[in-house]
């Protein structure tokens, strides 16, 4: 099941690194970081379904119909 409810630890840090690794890059540069991110966070999910569900909210974040 996805977890769609605030979760991070020390989210604002988390959150203030995220924008601290963009910096200085290009805008491509920064696009193909966050590709790559993504890419890693997706293998460490692992699990199809919670990643479909992840891809659906991002695109539609509205609530899935009953």
């Amino acid at each position: 099941m996805l977890i769609t409810t605030p979760n991070l630890t020390r989210a604002d840090e988390s959150y203030a690194r995220l924008i601290a690794t963009h910096d200085g890059l290009t805008e491509a540069e920064s696009h193909a970081l966050n590709a790559r991110l993504i890419l890693i966070l997706m293998n460490h999910i692992g699990d199809h379904a919670i990643l479909a569900e992840a891809m659906r909210l991002a695109r539609d974040p509205r609530p899935a119909a009953p």
